[in-house]
């Protein structure tokens, strides 16, 4: 791990008020077990959760010069597989652990692991950089895979890579349910062209159903030549997009998830 400068006083104590709260804190059990997997001395394990974690964490920090040991103790105890059985409790205690490592120019990603960011300043811009986007996604419901494909960048409310991510998955789906392996334009024509296509919406039955298949197909293609070509070759500082933007995109995104979930193969493929 690369050299983590050490942490301000003021937010170290906020991280181990995240880390040793009251009702959703870890317990006194796991301080103390994390503590030694990280190799720090425990110098007053009677004391309260918050204030032990403390006093550990800042005795190691300054006998190291560095924040290091503190990132270790953060990773240890944020591990994914800690949460299995309590996947709210994660993503709550990750959302509040963001808002305070933001001001060092950190964040905690799904993956338990840390990553760096530009420092924020204000506490508006903490909680916003902390998952804004994300829970407004979640409010409208929408498809998992659009969250599995661009999580990082919705961490960070990155817009720009949050769509062009999200994009990228509908192509993803496509080929994982065809096994083409073209992209863009050509695999949708691929997949869902001619009279008899690889890939089905519906029965294709009557007009009604035809028009629909041909409608949703012609839609993962404006998607791909709005956003995700111009993405691909646009820089970010080029291309504007704002929040509402980036929502209703990745909400089409989501329904297009939706409808290729239930899309079905109507013949191998030639």
């Amino acid at each position: 791990m690369a050299q983590i400068p050490s942490f301000d006083e003021t937010t170290l104590r906020a991280i181990c008020s995240v880390l040793g709260d009251t009702s959703s804190g870890l317990t006194g059990g796991e301080i103390g077990q994390i503590l030694r997997d990280c190799a720090i001395d425990d110098p007053f394990p009677g004391g309260t959760k918050r204030h032990r974690l403390f006093d550990a964490l800042s005795q190691r920090q300054r006998r190291d010069a560095c924040g290091n040991q503190i990132a270790a103790f953060i990773i240890a105890a944020m591990k994914p597989v800690r949460y299995v059985s309590d996947r709210h409790l994660f993503e709550a205690r990750r959302e509040n652990m963001n808002q305070v490592l933001s001001f060092a120019g950190l964040t905690l990603g799904e993956d338990g692991q840390l990553q760096r960011i530009t420092a924020t300043k204000t506490i508006n811009e903490a909680r916003e950089r902390a998952g804004r986007l994300r829970r407004a996604l979640l409010d409208r419901q929408v498809h998992p895979d659009v969250l599995r494909f661009c999580k990082e960048e919705l961490l960070q409310d990155n817009y720009f890579h949050a769509v062009f991510e999200a994009t990228k998955s509908v192509a993803d789906k496509v080929r994982e349910k065809s096994a083409l392996t073209s992209d863009g334009s050509q695999l949708i024509d691929d997949a869902f062209g001619g009279n008899l296509p690889l890939l089905a919406f519906n029965t294709l039955q009557t007009t009604t159903e035809r028009s629909e298949h041909s409608g949703l197909m012609n839609l993962m293609k404006g998607l791909f030549g709005t956003f995700r070509n111009t993405t691909a070759h646009i820089p970010k500082i080029k291309w504007t997009i704002n929040e509402q933007d980036a929502l209703d995109i990745l909400s089409l995104t989501s329904l297009l998830h939706r409808r290729l979930d239930n899309a079905v193969r109507t013949r191998p493929v030639l």
